[in-house]
């Protein structure tokens, strides 16, 4: 954390970063983290049913993905009361959560955000886990993380939730209830500060919780916006915006007499937390993110020094420069850890990275090719012949003499003129 700052309507007593506000649906992104855990521990992929881990519920056809992406099509809230604002008890069992209409919308057509669908997560990673949500949470990622302010009660020295009269300048003390069931989707409270580390780990990932390529996966928008909404989407468990052209994910949050709101640029790498002890009024969302592109813009982040590659090796070496994709021209050049990029050189292209996974073979990482595979075909007496990449043919020149990698051959005339 590079800065902080509060106002406060008790004189003289400013909040700092590591005084508590509940956080609400950032709590989200919490649980998001721990089913990607599972995922990458292999014991459950995301297009598994819910039914194959957590059976007998009334949602079990919807998928992992779905859920995380709210995309099942399951209600925005459960069934009253109001789940926000009473006990959870009065909710003991994922049937009172999902009520007699678990189903809204086709799953995996649409975004429709639901509450209710982070319960079923929460319950997800306890049945898989064995442990409760809230001992998988502490154990998993707020300790490893040194999160040591965020927890499922608030512990002092945390704000009160306040209303604020619409009309007038005075305040109504609001509720604080232990969400039960639906604690998986905002029960949390944490500090500006923890959630600036979290940030940090949300960008960068952390191996004792999950890797950054997990995290770039849940900043991927997992299904067209709706119309009207093309500058914002959803990842898995993360919302994501486009403000100013600058991509930004995060969460907000609000339960009654709180709002919060968390951003950040990973291109940038500067995140920003806003927190307020009021129902509504500030715009937390929006201030972090404006936050965050105030910093970028004044202060851009420094690119990296360059710096050679730890090793040549000088077959790689051999590979670099342009590959002819029919008449388009490329540009291959080495990356670190023995990747590749591939880039086109004049006009519009399909650029991807690539990274190594075994001898002359590699996995595109982004772009159209990502996902599919680069090798390196070798003509008989050892040497290199073309690049195929998902059966596109790359060769040192268009369509040049060597006619046999090309498929459908090529006229044995050759070029010419009209």
């Amino acid at each position: 954390m590079v800065w902080s700052g509060s106002r406060t309507s008790v004189d003289g007593h400013g909040p700092d970063a590591d005084v508590q506000y509940r956080v609400g649906s950032i709590t989200k992104t919490f649980t998001a983290v721990l089913v990607m855990r599972l995922r990458d521990e292999g014991l459950l992929d995301l297009a598994d049913p819910l039914e194959k881990h957590l059976p007998g519920t009334s949602a079990g056809g919807a998928t992992i993905a779905q859920l995380l992406s709210h995309t099942a099509g399951l209600p925005a809230e459960a069934p009253s009361p109001w789940w926000e604002r009473t006990p959870g008890d009065l909710r003991p069992e994922l049937a009172d959560v999902l009520g007699g209409q678990p189903r809204l919308h086709p799953a995996g057509r649409l975004h429709h955000y639901s509450n209710p669908g982070y319960a079923l997560l929460g319950s997800l990673v306890e049945a898989v886990r064995g442990v409760p949500w809230d001992e998988a949470l502490r154990a998993e990622v707020l300790e490893p993380l040194g999160l040591d302010r965020t927890s499922t009660q608030p512990e002092h020295p945390h704000a009160g939730g306040w209303a604020v009269h619409p009309w007038a300048d005075v305040l109504l003390p609001e509720p604080s209830q232990d969400l039960g069931l639906m604690a998986p989707a905002g029960q949390l409270w944490s500090t500006a500060r923890d959630l600036c580390r979290f940030a940090v780990f949300l960008i960068e990932g952390d191996e004792r919780v999950l890797r950054a390529e997990s995290l770039a996966e849940m900043r991927t928008p997992a299904v067209a916006p709706e119309p009207g909404g093309w500058e914002g989407g959803y990842g898995l468990g993360m919302q994501l915006a486009c403000a100013k052209g600058r991509e930004l994910a995060g969460h907000t949050g609000s339960l009654p007499g709180f709002v919060a709101g968390l951003w950040m640029s990973a291109a940038d790498g500067v995140a920003a937390v806003a927190l307020s002890n009021a129902t509504s009024g500030p715009l937390c969302g929006t201030l972090a993110a404006e936050l965050v592109q105030i910093v970028a813009e004044a202060e851009p982040r420094l690119p990296e020094p360059w710096r050679p590659l730890p090793e040549v090796d000088e077959r790689l070496l051999g590979l670099t420069g342009p590959w002819y994709w029919g008449t388009h021209v490329y540009g291959l050049r080495l990356t670190a850890d023995q990747g590749m990029a591939l880039e086109p050189l004049r006009g519009s292209g399909r650029p991807s990275r690539f990274r190594a996974v075994a001898d002359d073979t590699w996995i595109g990482l982004d772009g159209y090719h990502r996902g599919e595979t680069l090798r390196v075909v070798l003509r008989p007496d050892g040497t290199v012949s073309h690049l195929d990449l998902g059966s596109f043919v790359f060769t040192r020149e268009p369509y040049g003499p060597d006619a046999s990698a090309v498929p459908g051959g090529v006229d044995p005339d050759g070029w010419r003129g009209v």
